[in-house]
C-alpha cells in the first residue's frame, strides 16, 4: 500500500529532514506518525502526497513507484488518498454539500453520482441536517467532519490526515477519531500524523516514531512513548 525504501529528504538550505526512511503500511493498517515538531512527520505526508520531492530511495503507493511520476500524472495518483488537514482547508463561500460535491467535481464525477455519493458521505459523518448551512456557520468539530466527507467522497484505498484533531477540544477530536477507526474497520486503509498523546496511547495502533528525520521505533501496538 505504501512502502518507503531508503528515503532522504534533503533541502537546498542543507537540511535533512527525512534520513534514509524504511518502512510499509499494508492495507487497511492505521498507522500514527509522532515526533516533536520539526521531527520530520510532516515531511513524510509531503513525500506520499508527492507535495515534496524524495532526494534519495524509493516510494512505493499502490504496487507503484511514485519516486519519479510525472507532474501530470500526480492528480491520478492523488485520487488514491483522501487528506484531512488540521485547518479543516474548506472553501468558506460554499456550503457543506458544495464542499464535498467539488472534490468530485474534480474527477470529472457524473452529476447522478455526485447526486447519490454527497448524501450518503455526509450521513456517515453525522452532518445530513448541515448540507445547506456555510462554513463559518459551523463549530470546528463540525468543519472537520465536512474535511472528513469531502476526503472520503471519491472512496480512496487511504486517509492521510495530518494533525486532524489539533484545532479540537478533547471531546471533539475523540469524535474525530471514531469516526476514522470506523473508516479504518470498513478496509481504509489510515496513516496519522499527531502530537495527540491520549489517543496514541489509548488506540494502541500502530506507532512509526520520527525524531530528527530518523525512523526511531515502529511498534505493532504501540503508545505516543517509546515502552507504552
Amino acid at each position: 500500500m505504501i512502502e518507503f525504501r531508503n528515503v532522504s529528504k534533503l533541502y537546498d538550505t542543507g537540511t535533512e529532514a527525512v534520513h534514509d526512511a524504511t518502512f510499509s503500511i499494508d492495507k487497511g493498517e492505521f498507522a500514527f506518525l509522532v515526533g516533536t515538531s520539526g521531527s520530520g512527520k510532516s515531511t513524510l505526508i509531503k513525500l506520499i502526497l508527492k507535495e515534496e520531492e524524495v532526494s534519495h530511495g524509493n516510494i512505493i503507493i499502490n504496487g507503484k513507484d511514485i519516486t519519479f511520476l510525472k507532474p501530470r500524472r500526480v492528480p491520478y495518483l492523488r485520487r488514491s488518498m483522501g487528506v484531512v488537514f488540521q485547518d479543516f482547508r474548506l472553501l468558506p463561500d460554499k456550503t457543506v454539500y458544495e464542499n464535498v460535491a467539488f472534490a468530485m467535481y474534480i474527477v470529472k464525477a457524473t452529476p447522478k453520482h455526485i447526486r447519490r455519493q454527497v448524501p450518503m458521505v455526509l450521513s456517515l459523518v453525522g452532518l445530513s441536517n448541515k448540507a445547506k448551512m456555510y462554513p463559518n456557520e459551523l463549530s470546528g468539530g463540525e468543519q472537520q467532519r465536512v474535511a472528513l466527507a469531502r476526503a472520503l467522497v471519491n472512496n480512496p484505498s487511504m486517509i492521510i490526515a495530518d494533525e486532524p484533531t489539533g484545532n479540537l477540544d478533547p471531546e471533539t477530536a475523540w469524535d474525530i477519531m471514531n469516526l476514522l477507526n470506523e473508516i479504518n474497520a470498513r478496509g481504509t486503509t489510515v496513516v496519522m500524523a499527531t502530537h495527540a498523546k491520549d489517543i496514541v496511547d489509548k488506540m494502541k495502533k500502530r506507532v512509526i516514531e520520527i525524531s530528527n528525520g530518523v525512523i526511531v521505533r515502529d511498534d505493532k501496538k504501540g503508545g505516543y512513548d517509546s515502552g507504552k
